[in-house]
């Protein structure tokens, strides 16, 4: 299967090198894999020249933009900039971090996933972060999540949910659609990728006040709001996180917070959520 691989990148000289050579040293080569250089004012820029220059399949496109972190809309406002630069057509387009290194075969199990499974729609790994010398799984979601950080869709599935929402909640609201459509998201707890960046380090100030709008944004009842906050807030151990994103939650309103969702992809949203929940209690 032909793999097109897109990866925003701001201010990865530390990364983006040893990332990059995991995926070029896969049993399964990626057809092109272009990096969006989204505003780097480090040595990011340098270490593509010399890596473009020496690999037929790597290329890298700049983006002058702000510098301003803006949780899910940045990353998607790149990664859409950067589908429009591919060179090439592909059966499975991937979103990648810059921070990541891949196992040999993570794109040679993906692209065998894909093929033995036609309604296969999304697909992936785990992301795991290194705790006193071992490789843990990240514990932030559940495991039928595929992280926002290492996303792969097949090319008809892709286009069916009509690509990325550049807003926060971009990579649930993808599965949910894919889902609502009639596409299978799985994801392979033994395809484990290294974690180099703790996630979200850049905007935990404002994390809570945007989690909050954008469950409202899906659509989310309040009961059902008010667990999710509750859950996020123990997984990371801090309950003024709760209070924050549920008083953001509460505060939102249609005429100022435009829904992501349609009624009916709403609706489908929530009834999935409060069946894994019974599922889980079960």
């Amino acid at each position: 299967m032909d793999i097109a691989i897109i990866i925003p990148a701001y201010n990865e000289e530390k990364f983006i090198e040893e990332c990059l050579d995991s995926l070029l040293n896969q049993t399964h080569s990626a057809k092109q894999i272009l990096v969006v250089d989204d505003g780097s004012t480090d040595k990011t820029s340098e270490i593509l020249d010399l890596l473009s220059e020496n690999h037929t399949n790597v290329s890298y496109v700049k983006r002058d933009d702000s510098l301003k972190h803006s949780p899910g809309s940045k990353i998607v406002d790149a990664f859409n900039f950067g589908l429009k630069h591919l060179s090439i057509d592909y059966d499975v387009i991937c979103k990648f971090d810059a921070d990541l290194i891949f196992p040999r075969d993570y794109l040679e199990v993906l692209a065998k996933a894909f093929q033995e499974n036609l309604k296969l729609g999304m697909y992936g790994g785990f992301c795991t972060v290194e705790k006193n010398g071992d490789w843990k799984i990240e514990q932030l979601t559940n495991s039928d999540h595929l992280r926002g950080a290492l996303k792969s869709y097949r090319k008809a599935c892709f286009e069916r949910i009509v690509g990325l929402v550049p807003a926060m909640g971009w990579d649930t609201i993808d599965e949910m659609k894919a889902r609502f459509y009639g596409w299978e998201v799985r994801t392979n707890p033994g395809l484990l990728v290294k974690h180099l960046k703790p996630t979200g380090q850049h905007y935990k100030k404002d994390l809570p006040k945007l989690f909050g709008i954008s469950l409202f944004r899906m659509r989310y009842s309040w009961s059902l709001a008010f667990l999710t906050c509750l859950k996020m807030a123990k997984n990371k151990s801090d309950f003024t996180f709760f209070l924050k994103s549920m008083r953001s939650y509460l505060e939102s309103n249609p005429k100022k917070n435009t829904f992501l969702v349609s009624d009916e992809e709403g609706e489908f949203i929530r009834n999935y959520r409060w069946r894994k929940i019974k599922e889980r209690l079960i």
